[in-house]
């Protein structure tokens, strides 16, 4: 119904003591959601008024085969209605998780969402119960051309879909099946409480999930030591609660895959989406060969830092300290446009458009969300895009990632039928780490002549690479054996879950790196993992774009024009195709080979510059 992409955590930079407050910010650098409704009653008039439409289309139950067609087209039209009113609900406590108006209109969402996904929970078996080729006749029907991916679809995973009853009941379980992701939410978002930091001047500083980034990017070694401890500290003190949450996700994952017949956890999130198990395998594997080009890296940092011992709190810090690059937000969004001009002047238009339309919300503040995301599920509307910004490079590389996303869900929303506008989630990374790839060639450009820009430029794209595939590779990996425990029965216990994680960072720092006990505690702070078998897109998205922008900036309009393609895809075709469309086979591990040959390179060019 509604395509969230969510960037993982990884700003956010206050300069002052305090989060700003909201209502100190400009009502330019601000969603407007009035574009959706204009007020809240509005919203819950469209909310009430749909889910009385889904009752109506309910006496389609048991009635499906005699007018297949009629209900295929009902059953989209309430899909798209109830996107703007999810995702009003959905961005309205976004922005501030502690109002209590938006939880309850967020309440009232999720409640509606199990109603009406209950109510409708009989189409999908009695289309199944048909004879299968006269499904195939409707798929193949010129009138019913709109639906056909959605009934192939259907075809495809008849062996894992459950008799009506079934799916009653499995779409009953809807708004208890978020509660762990939900209770993750509200715990770490507004409850949880970290340390102040003390800068060296003797000034506390507020530590919290979106001043973290600064510091643990600060330049004095003890800032960094007590962000860290004092972030992975505090989550450790909730490990035994966080832990019983996330397991109870992993859980759900488990009794989900079996109830529909899967082979696995992994199983069931990838075979919906057409995606060859083989692909995550390739993954891992490949980034597990180039665990050596990872510690070359790591050694030129620990050298070039001049410490004796490179710990984990010493990895995001820029190794380039005498280059500076302030970036307030109207100079970075300049400078996200100049560098995305090999994409065309059209596209750079929707981008001027978004600036200045009420479609970003653009700066820190108290109680809202962090990271940063792009919502594109609204075809009738426009994408919204939530920044965390500050005025440093790496934010405004954000700007240029959320903006990918938000063009993908216009080209694709434009192109397309509601029913094949949803692109794959295995796709959901590629256009906006394709941005952030095209605008890094730009800058390097930019300042070819500038040896301290170069050396910090090339950093930058290789802490991409560690951050983006090395990491999220390993929070991959976790994903893996977290589930692989569960289904073998084992415990998921917070001693059992850190262990683990923490011997995958020995495994991928441990040639270099003094493995800091607390590290063992960061995967209680990763809010992807309830997102169960995601994190891996942004790895495999981000070798594909690596490739796709090399073909855009040397071959131009030709490149350019099968990008469009790929954008334009949806899911009108399995996302591996749709890559294919772009001239990358992702089902191959040599796309990933390929980045890592850039990564290697660029490592040596920054050697040079260094």
């Amino acid at each position: 119904m509604e395509i969230i992409i969510r960037t993982v955590r990884k700003k956010e930079v206050r300069k002052m003591a305090d989060i700003r407050r909201r209502e100190d910010v400009a009502s330019a650098f601000k969603w407007d959601l009035t574009h959706i409704y204009p007020n809240d009653e509005a919203w819950e008039a469209a909310l009430n008024t749909t889910v009385e439409e889904v009752k109506a289309f309910a006496a389609y139950d048991g009635k499906v085969a005699e007018n297949p067609r009629k209900v295929i087209r009902e059953y989209f039209d309430l899909d798209e209605k109830m996107a703007p009113v999810f995702s009003y609900a959905f961005l309205r406590k976004e922005t501030d998780n502690a109002d209590t108006v938006a939880q309850t209109l967020k309440g009232k969402l999720m409640q509606a969402a199990v109603q009406v996904q209950t109510m409708m929970s009989f189409v999908e078996p009695e289309l199944l119960a048909m004879d299968e080729k006269e499904l195939e006749a409707i798929a193949a029907d010129p009138d019913m051309a709109d639906y056909d991916t959605f009934i192939k679809g259907l075809l495809r995973q008849k062996a894992h879909a459950l008799p009506k009853d079934q799916e009653k009941l499995m779409a009953m379980m809807g708004q208890l099946a978020q509660a762990p992701n939900n209770i993750f939410s509200m715990l770490t978002d507004v409850d949880m409480k970290f340390p102040d930091v003390v800068m060296p001047d003797g000034e506390k500083r507020t530590l919290t999930e979106g001043t973290y980034s600064s510091f643990i990017r600060d330049t004095n070694r003890d800032v960094r030591r007590q962000s860290f401890e004092g972030i992975m500290g505090t989550y450790g003190k909730f490990a035994n609660t966080i832990a019983a949450t996330y397991g109870a996700n992993v859980q759900k994952d488990v009794f989900m895959a079996n109830a529909r017949r899967y082979s696995s956890c992994r199983a069931a999130k990838m075979e919906p989406l057409e995606i060859p198990e083989s692909v995550y395998d390739n993954l891992i594997n490949v980034i597990h060969e180039s665990i050596p080009t990872l510690n070359e890296y790591l050694a030129l940092r620990k050298d070039s830092m001049q410490l004796d011992e490179l710990h984990m709190y010493d990895l995001y810090t820029p190794m380039v300290n005498d280059f500076k690059m302030e970036l307030p937000y109207d100079k970075a969004y300049d400078l996200v446009l100049a560098g995305l001009t090999p994409m065309g002047e059209d596209y750079l238009d929707k981008l001027r458009e978004a600036r200045t339309g009420g479609l970003i919300d653009v700066y820190p503040t108290e109680n809202k969300s962090s990271g940063a995301f792009s919502s594109g599920g609204l075809r009738k509307v426009h994408p919204y895009v939530l920044l965390n910004h500050n005025d440093n490079l790496s934010d405004t590389f954000t700007i240029a990632h959320e903006l990918g996303h938000a063009m993908h869900s216009f080209y694709s929303n434009t192109n397309l039928p509601a029913p094949k506008s949803d692109y794959s989630l295995f796709v959901a990374e590629v256009a906006s780490t394709c941005n952030e790839a095209v605008m890094m060639r730009h800058l390097l450009e930019t300042f070819k002549d500038d040896k301290k820009a170069q050396a910090y430029l090339l950093n930058h794209f290789l802490e991409q690479f560690r951050t983006t595939v090395f990491r999220q590779t390993m929070f991959a990996e976790f994903e893996y054996i977290a589930h692989s425990m569960a289904e073998k029965g084992q415990p998921l216990t917070r001693d059992s879950l850190t262990k683990a994680y923490y011997d995958l960072n020995k495994q991928y720092y441990g040639g270099v790196c003094e493995v800091d006990e607390l590290i063992g505690n960061e995967w209680l702070r990763i809010p992807h993992f309830y997102r169960s078998f995601y994190v891996y897109v942004y790895a495999t998205g981000l070798c594909a774009a690596v490739s796709l922008s090399e073909r855009i900036l040397n071959e131009g309009a030709p490149a350019v024009a099968d990008y469009r393609k790929f954008l334009s895809a949806g899911c009108s075709v399995p996302p591996i195709e749709a890559l294919k469309l772009a001239g990358i086979d992702m089902s191959r591990p040599e796309p990933i080979r390929a980045a890592m040959k850039v990564f290697k390179d660029t490592l040596e060019k920054f050697k040079a510059v260094l």
